[in-house]
């Protein structure tokens, strides 16, 4: 799999300090899961944050803190060992499907509860973060364009499947890619493919072209973008 587009290396520090939204943190969670590049880079940064944590003169704490720490620990353990074993059998039928999405698709992507939002583009909610960002999926079948439109506040995305392309070029499985207020696009997929990708926005998109303006308030009161 050839990946073109990548988080930046600001981005990938945050995350690997583990100090990224957790709806920031799953987009880019499913990113390295399909990039070798990415991959290594978190293995670096991990091993440079812990040489520094290795010279970092530890802090004083009580024995009862480090009981408490240690018990929550080995219950937390205990949860991951049964939540693996149970999860075994549904891994097997969903390759296609980064590890770290498997808590919210049960078995593939064709079984959730998919809403259609336009002709072209079909919309799965996953969560919503606490911060309010909206984490969901988009479908868009062979062919199909979303409307022309800018965003409020963050969007990010990671190609699961398919390509799409937009005024700035092509994207395609794999593929992570941010966009803000400075930017106004109609994003596309490819003829040959559906497209799905996970995104997460953080704020309602903005609709710019002339006869999609009037969605804009309805997409300010909470509906699913279009």
């Amino acid at each position: 799999m050839l990946v073109n587009h990548h988080p930046t290396d600001e981005l990938l520090t945050v995350y690997c300090a583990g100090s990224l939204p957790l709806s920031q943190a799953l987009c880019l969670s499913a990113h390295i899961e399909m990039c070798k590049k990415c991959q290594t880079n978190v293995q670096r940064l991990n091993k440079l944050g812990a040489c520094i944590f290795n010279h970092t003169k530890p802090a004083t704490v009580s024995s009862d803190l480090k009981e408490k720490i240690f018990s929550q620990l080995d219950q937390q353990l205990h949860h991951l060992k049964t939540t693996v074993k149970k999860s075994i059998a549904v891994d097997q039928t969903i390759e296609e499907v980064p590890k770290c999405l498997k808590q919210f698709i049960p078995s593939n992507y064709d079984e959730l509860n998919w809403h259609r939002v336009s002709f072209s583009i079909r919309q799965a909610n996953l969560c919503t973060d606490g911060n309010g960002a909206q984490v969901a999926l988009m479908r868009i079948k062979a062919g199909g364009k979303a409307g022309l439109h800018t965003h409020m506040g963050n969007e990010f995305t990671t190609v699961l499947k398919g390509a799409f392309s937009d005024e700035t070029g092509l994207f395609q499985q794999g593929d992570f890619v941010v966009r803000d207020s400075q930017h106004k696009h109609r994003p596309a997929a490819t003829k040959d493919s559906e497209c799905i990708c996970l995104t997460v926005l953080e704020a309602p998109i903005q609709f710019t072209g002339y006869l999609s303006r009037w969605l804009n308030p309805l997409l300010r009161r909470g509906h699913p973008p279009v």
